[in-house]
């Protein structure tokens, strides 16, 4: 008999107001990257995609659930689990610890997993709250602890989106795309680089795999744009050599934002990265004077200023508290970075987490202070980047973190809001790319433009409430600029604007009031049977069952949203349209299932009749979408469908 499984992120509320770090929270960027800019800081809750990952590629009925309450969690609980994992990070151990008791006390037979990077800390600590520990690749791990067997690379790739917003409107989705784990690079501080012992674990081993899943996520909503979560995503030539020709090939402009190091940057042309589709870059800043490997390569300087005249935005991230720092070589740093304009800026203490070298060092050094040393448990709890936790040559605590807040605050009075410091970078990218000779260059100047004429309306709002009169001013004048370059907006636009006042004091007086600060709980449920989701085999099997030279049948089965997505791809005979028209009937008879029916690949030109695929799943007509190629009206099978079956709009 199949074991069940629980999978979930600690419990809400979380935040300093609960007594947590300063940075724990739900979003990276309020709570940390843009924590200075208060109601322009963009938002967005990022879950722990890790275990929605995991429960992708088990057997097992599996349930996720992303920042449940405390009661939410015992309510789960009382259902019954052979199994519940929680995933973590070490400056809310405290939360888990909660957690375990809650299932001891309701689940006192359920086993209990321990996962994420939380699990740098030594089984000494560790081993009295949990029953296993996963220190690896999850997917494997879990398999292997549910007695299921091993599968190869690439695992099947959910499809979870994130949705940013400015002032609470939303902007833009993102679709996330898990290319890999690791680095290489190994720099002394970083946890991700040295828990996988500096090596890379390509979850999309070649750059095909990878456009295949972005591919995947605009058939679903073609307005989605990209995060490639992989620790260094260039570094490896070959692969992403072989992304861009994907992308080339298909002829669509994308708009990812990746993770790179100066040293994998340098191994390519702007252009070749803009024809990838990258527009965004996490890059480490760190220090001038912290001499990791990542950093070699063409200089800094030279790079983020190319990459922001071509419309790529940029987040760097740099260091307080190198041995070598005093509060003049900070000011010194900081003043050199912001002479480069980045879009974002991160402000991190340098700190030692366990299982790095430098943490051996501080150990071996005696440099760890005291108070630390005495109740480690204080240590995990602020362990978030923003708490010196080793002694200076020179600098007090206080001074360190005295430092960093100046770099954040600094950061916000001298730039001004992210928001238009990335709208800034895209114009100049238009201006430079728009009469480019490269074709594909051209049509993203047109991508820049669309997306800049969009954001018109949130321009009065800064011009009212920016952080200070020359902050205000550059805002008016980067308005002007768009207007004279690519017209003046609507009348919609103008009263939009209005609106969007009205959201941005909205939305302080939300953060004032600690309003709406907290995630509703999220669960998904993962090949456990309900009236309408059910008989998930039926689906998994169809490509085995019904396979053909020149004809494939790819299946995803979309447990959050409780559908599946059938795309059929290849020429497909009239002599076997009715076998394929039965099975999908028999498959929507006996699983209640929704059906996303994606027929963008088929081959339309090779397929004399469609109607056994009409008739037979006429029946089913108001569970069934259709995705249709462009050239669908020039092609009398298709029209056929159409009229019968409604098109898929997300």
């Amino acid at each position: 008999m199949s074991k069940k499984v629980l999978l979930t992120s600690v419990c809400r509320p979380m935040g300093p107001k609960y007594g947590d770090a300063p940075s724990v929270g739900y979003e990276l960027l309020y709570r940390q990257v843009t924590r200075a800019q208060g109601i322009f800081s963009p938002r967005t809750v990022n879950i722990q995609f890790s275990i929605e990952y995991i429960a992708e590629n088990l057997d097992a009925p599996t349930v996720v659930l992303q920042y449940p309450s405390q009661r939410e969690f015992i309510r789960e609980l009382k259902k019954g689990y052979d199994y519940v994992g929680i995933s973590f990070l070490m400056a809310i151990f405290h939360k888990v610890k909660e957690m375990v008791a809650l299932i001891r006390q309701y689940a006192p037979n359920t086993k209990i997993v321990l996962g994420g990077y939380g699990t740098v800390l030594n089984d000494e600590v560790l081993k009295p709250h949990a029953d296993f520990i996963c220190r690896e690749e999850g997917v494997g791990f879990m398999r292997r602890l549910l007695g299921e067997p091993e599968i190869p690379m690439p695992y099947k790739h959910p499809l979870i989106v994130s949705w940013l917003k400015v002032f609470g409107w939303k902007v833009s989705g993102t679709g996330k795309i898990f290319a890999g784990l690791g680095c290489p690079n190994g720099c002394d501080f970083c946890c991700t680089s040295h828990f996988f012992k500096r090596k890379h674990i390509k979850l999309l081993p070649d750059g095909k795999d990878i456009y295949a899943v972005a591919e995947r996520y605009l058939d679903m909503d073609p307005s989605l744009v990209f995060l490639i979560i992989d620790e260094d995503f260039l570094l490896n030539k070959k692969r992403a050599m072989q992304f861009r020709e994907a992308v080339m090939q298909s002829g669509k402009t994308l708009s990812i934002f990746a993770f790179s190091s100066i040293k994998a940057l340098s191994q390519y042309t702007v252009e070749e990265i803009l024809e990838m589709g990258i527009d965004g870059f996490w890059i480490g800043y760190e220090g001038t004077r912290s001499n990791y490997a990542k950093q070699q390569g063409r200089p800094i300087e030279e790079i983020l200023t190319e990459f922001r005249e071509h419309g790529i935005t940029i987040l760097t991230s740099m260091i307080v508290g190198f041995d070598y720092q005093t509060p003049e070589v900070v000011a010194q740093e900081f003043d050199g970075l912001m002479k480069l304009k980045p879009a974002l800026g991160q402000y991190l203490i340098y700190g030692p987490p366990p299982g790095t070298p430098f943490y051996e060092r501080v150990m071996r050094e005696n440099l760890m202070h005291e108070k630390y040393v005495q109740d480690p448990t204080l240590m995990y709890r602020r362990a978030d980047g923003f708490t010196t936790m080793m002694k200076h040559p020179t600098l007090s605590p206080q001074e360190i973190e005295g430092l960093q807040q100046w770099c954040f605050e600094q950061d916000f009075q001298r730039l001004g809001p992210s928001i238009f410091r990335v709208l800034e970078s895209r114009f100049l990218g238009y201006q430079k790319l728009k009469n480019s000779p490269n074709p594909f260059l051209r049509q993203k100047a047109e991508v820049y433009a669309r997306d800049l004429r969009a954001a018109f309306p949130v321009f009065l709002a800064g011009r009212l409430l920016g952080p200070n009169p020359a902050v205000r001013r550059w805002i008016g004048d980067l308005e002007q600029r768009l207007h004279e370059a690519l017209g003046r907006p609507a009348l919609a636009q103008r009263f939009q604007s209005v609106l969007v006042v009205g959201a941005a004091l909205w939305t302080g007086l939300t953060l004032k009031l600690d309003l709406f600060q907290h995630p509703k709980l999220i669960r998904t449920t993962y090949r456990l049977p309900s009236k309408s989701w059910k008989a998930f085999d039926l689906w998994e099997e169809l490509p085995q069952k019904f396979s053909l030279p020149d004809f494939t049948i790819r299946v995803d089965l979309q447990h959050a949203k409780k559908q599946v997505w059938l795309r059929l791809e290849g020429a497909l005979s009239s002599a076997h349209v009715e076998d394929l028209a039965q099975r999908i009937h028999d498959s929507l008879a006996r699983s209640k299932s929704r059906l996303v029916l994606d027929l963008n690949k088929l081959h339309c030109d090779k397929v004399d009749d469609l109607q056994p695929l009409a008739e037979k799943l006429a029946v089913y007509r108001s569970r069934i979408r259709l995705v249709l190629p462009k050239l669908q009206a020039a092609h009398p099978e298709l029209i056929l469908l159409a009229s019968i079956f409604q098109h898929y709009n997300g």
